[in-house]
């Protein structure tokens, strides 16, 4: 028999005598579910041919999902008491492009905003005779319920410094002023978009004159198309994060990082710093292609972060990338480095929950692979080679499977721990005081445990999961 355990399950079971955990009599008659266990859902993708993602916080009890639809034609709300439920939530068309004119071309990339007791979705759209002339519109809705078409009415076109290609507007709100951050074409840039941040005096209207805080020039950012664009926000740790998706909308799509002192002036270009390299890019050990235009919500639980993002799961593309209908809504756990900045690790594969596992005697140190090695070494800039799956088994059994490369599992090869290709070992969870024990199921007096910096073979062992 194998188990499931985590720092949640600390909190809600109890602790026999003999250190196993025991379920109240209320979890006996209710599953938990992979958000409840793991912080997330681990449902891959969350909703299928649904680009340019993005799910709103919970509000009274609610998460809100928007995004791009694949024929460019309408705006889309769908709600759920979890982020798993999006998947299956009922969808409202809450806004149609018109049948001529202006707003009447591409529909992109909305976003659901709670502004003041009001719900706001920001847009771009084209004109129906030129349907890339885009430029930015809001939406307004007095109305409880964001998927209520009823409650609609448009705003008008944001009006920025110039008449030129304009989207991806996202707002957000810090120390008393209320911010605009979008993307555009400044004429006198030879770009075909930069990120821009302002002060908004309403949801419609800029206050102040637009800061550029970004422009692709690295290398990673000018990948078939010049691009910065995307842009999404999350405030931790006394910074604010930006981040932004560069290149072209294939494989060569990915996700750089801006950020500012939570004190500094947002608008000033000076305050912002982007990162030399992206922090989230194509993955095809997991076929995940072209992850990026993300957004960030919170789990369940209230404090775990949740990184939303749209990825293709092939390369290759007939045609312009653009009308490829195939980029899926994703969602993954957010971690964070030791210094308090954002860990991305890999858009991860399908499959099952994904866990970090430290041993007992080595808390804030994580089983790492290395080469074929498993080893035990303190958290570093690298999270994927940490993450693994538990995935069934022969004979009721689980393997211990590579995240970030799923041929890869766990192997006990003449008594050695081994991470490669080939026949995983199969194991048993046994629950434990507050963790685990990782018994092999072809010998159970032997376990998976941690000695001097690698993983052996030997007696029982508790591992932490996380």
């Amino acid at each position: 028999m194998t188990f499931d355990i985590s720092r949640r399950t600390l909190l809600l079971g109890s602790v026999g005598a003999a250190g196993v955990l025991a379920a109240s009599p209320a979890q006996a008659r209710k599953a938990r579910t992979d958000a409840e266990i793991y912080g997330v859902t681990t449902r891959n993708p969350l909703i299928e041919q649904r680009a340019d993602p993005f799910v709103t916080h919970r509000h009274r009890g609610r998460y809100y999902f928007t995004g791009s639809v694949p024929e460019y034609d309408r705006i889309i709300v769908r709600g759920a008491t979890t982020i798993d439920g999006l998947a299956t939530a009922a969808e409202s068309v809450v806004w149609r492009r018109p049948a001529a004119g202006r707003m009447g071309g591409h529909i992109w990339a909305p976003e659901l905003h709670r502004i003041g007791g009001r719900w706001y979705l920001y847009f771009a759209a084209g004109d129906a005779d030129d349907v890339f002339r885009i430029r930015m519109y809001v939406l307004e809705s007095a109305l409880a319920d964001p998927a209520d078409p009823a409650g609609w009415h448009l705003r008008g076109q944001i009006a920025t410094e110039w008449d030129s290609f304009s989207l991806d507007a996202t707002t957000f709100a810090h120390r008393g002023r209320r911010y605009l951050v979008w993307a555009q074409s400044e004429p006198e840039i030879a770009v075909n978009s930069s990120l821009y941040i302002a002060e908004l005096s309403s949801p419609w209207t800029l206050r102040s004159k637009p800061v550029r805080i970004a422009t692709p020039t690295k290398s990673w950012e000018i990948q078939g198309f010049r691009v910065n664009e995307g842009p999404a926000v999350l405030i931790r740790n006394g910074r604010i994060f930006v981040t932004f998706s560069a290149s072209a909308t294939d494989a060569r799509y990915c996700m750089g990082l801006l950020t500012a002192d939570a004190r500094a002036d947002l608008l000033q270009h000076a305050s912002w710093v982007k990162n030399p390299d992206p922090v989230f890019v194509t993955r095809p050990e997991t076929q995940r292609y072209g992850p990026g235009h993300n957004c960030f919500t919170v789990a369940e639980d209230g404090r775990t972060d949740v990184l939303v993002y749209h990825a293709r799961d092939y390369r290759d593309i007939t045609g312009d990338p653009l009308y490829d209908p195939n980029r899926h809504t994703r969602v993954q756990r957010l971690y964070w480095h030791p210094d308090g900045t954002p860990l991305f690790g890999v858009p991860v594969g399908a499959g099952g929950p994904i866990v970090r596992l430290s041993p007992a005697d080595a808390p804030h140190r994580f089983v790492k692979h290395d080469g074929s090695a498993l080893v035990v070494q303190p958290p570093d800039h690298v999270l994927a080679d940490t993450q693994f799956r538990f995935v069934p088994g022969a004979g009721g059994t689980e393997y211990l499977q590579c995240v970030d490369f799923p041929d890869r599992h766990v192997r006990v090869v003449d008594g050695a721990v081994r991470v490669e290709a080939g026949a995983p070992t199969g194991l048993h969870r046994v629950p434990a005081g507050r963790g685990v024990q990782l018994r092999l199921a072809d010998d159970p007096a032997r376990y998976l445990r941690h000695q001097n910096g690698v993983v052996v073979t030997g007696g029982a062992a508790l591992f932490l999961l996380s």
